[in-house]
């Protein structure tokens, strides 16, 4: 059977590459349509949770995962050998940066010699992890060619950027995908599938005008929460409330969206993706500079939520050295327990570094691990009283976690210092806001 009739009547069988925040859950919408999925991850422990049906990822629960397994609809594995069953093919690994904001993709150019091995005619492979314009058709292609099947003759190949926001509530299904093909083809081909598990796909022209879609999305939000986080910073030196400011300009009915100061633009996507991007531009003689000006002033707001630690202890007569300070929050948004980027890793460096001793609480997150000069120590979360948190000289909300009572927490901190205006009341005299 060709591979449209076997995506129309969902007998084809699918893999996914990367079983993490966004394979995990494209695999269990895909299975509950009705596919049967391979999910394929190289590390042993998240496969041997899938098998006992428990969940790593908090938008996944452990029940949508043993239903899948008990309909015999997801089958984990820690090695490729599915892929030679597989009729579609989804790419869905990490794309971190170097310490110089290089773009990494290693993870996509081994899956892809994996999925070489067993790349055969009439199946479909799908990019979906976020990368540069031009990684499907420069990287990509040119390996699996090398099996000498053509894409767009032999096998179809196509981009589709994952589009997950942890938290929001958002079903997956409702999520319109932008989908390009190598060809034409390939692009209907790719739509085709997608259609069958989620509600709209908007079909661009190239794999490039695809990775380029993803790319600015990220990036527009970047640049415009960097911009808020300068502001952030001149209002403080002019004593003005931003939080105040920007409610007073969302009354604006048109022209203007909201975005909010932060601690650090978190999460793999936003404070990542950018410099893909301002890294290929360079192959043009072209500078991003709005990308690397968004990313300085990203990178100084750590630095900004120390300062202002600084001040309130000074307030206080205190020290940062010796003085027992609670980080709030360990994720880089609320509600989720997802820590990457988040701002808490430079925060507690430096306030190591100072002399501070430091505690965490996050009811998403038991441990961290964080770096200071003299190694790695690893911190766990405390458990929350209202008693304890009175034995803190301040505390740092870095995640504003739905479900607690702020201004109770304001009442009996000694300090707060609040980079989420999680405390609304501008009564209390012992909170601090970037």
């Amino acid at each position: 059977m060709e591979l449209k009739n076997l995506i129309k009547e969902k007998k084809a069988k699918v893999a996914i590459v990367g079983m993490g925040y966004v394979g995990l859950p494209h695999a269990v919408l895909i299975a509950k349509t009705g596919f049967f999925v391979f999910g394929i991850d190289i590390n042993k422990k998240r496969i041997k949770s899938l098998k006992k049906g428990k969940s790593y990822i908090g938008d996944v629960k452990d029940k949508e995962i043993k239903e899948i397994i008990e309909s015999k609809k997801l089958e984990p594995s820690d090695n490729f050998e599915p892929l030679k069953f597989s009729d579609v093919i989804l790419i869905c690994v990490p794309t971190p940066l170097d310490k110089n904001k290089i773009p990494d993709i290693s993870y996509i150019e081994k899956s892809v010699f994996e999925i070489k091995k067993y790349l055969r005619k009439d199946c479909l492979v799908v990019l979906e992890s976020t990368t540069y314009p031009g990684t499907t058709e420069e990287v990509v292609l040119p390996l699996l060619e090398e099996t000498g099947l053509k894409a767009g003759k032999d096998f179809h190949l196509a981009f589709a950027p994952e589009r997950i926001d942890p938290g929001n509530g958002m079903p997956l299904n409702e999520i319109p995908k932008v989908i390009g093909g190598i060809t034409k083809e390939c692009g209907e081909i790719a739509s085709l599938f997608y259609s069958r598990f989620l509600k709209k796909t908007h079909v661009v022209s190239s794999t490039r005008a695809a990775e380029m879609a993803k790319i600015l999305e990220n990036t527009f939000r970047l640049v415009n929460i960097s911009m808020i986080n300068e502001l952030s910073l001149l209002c403080s030196k002019m004593e003005i409330d931003i939080w105040e400011v920007i409610e007073a300009a969302k009354t604006k009915p048109y022209g203007f969206m909201p975005f909010y100061p932060s601690p650090k633009i978190g999460g793999h996507c936003i404070s990542l993706d950018p410099f893909y991007l301002s890294f290929k531009a360079k192959e043009y003689n072209f500078w991003a500079r709005f990308i690397e000006l968004a990313g300085e002033i990203n990178e100084q707001m750590p630095h900004f939520v120390i300062t202002n630690i600084i001040y309130a202890l000074n307030k206080s007569k205190k020290a940062v050295f010796g003085s027992k300070i609670l980080i709030w929050g360990a994720s880089y948004k609320k509600d989720i327990g997802d820590p990457r980027e988040s701002g808490i890793y430079d925060i507690a460096w430096d306030l190591l570094r100072k002399g501070a001793r430091i505690d965490y609480f996050d009811p998403y997150i038991e441990e961290i691990e964080i770096k200071n000069n003299e190694g790695k120590i690893k911190l766990k979360s405390i458990k929350y009283s209202d008693k304890k948190i009175k034995e803190y000289d301040l505390v740092l909300i870095l995640a504003d976690h739905s479900g607690f009572d702020y201004d109770s927490l304001a009442k009996k901190a000694k300090l707060i210092v609040d980079a989420r205006n999680a405390i609304k009341s501008r009564k209390y005299k012992n909170v601090f806001r970037i």
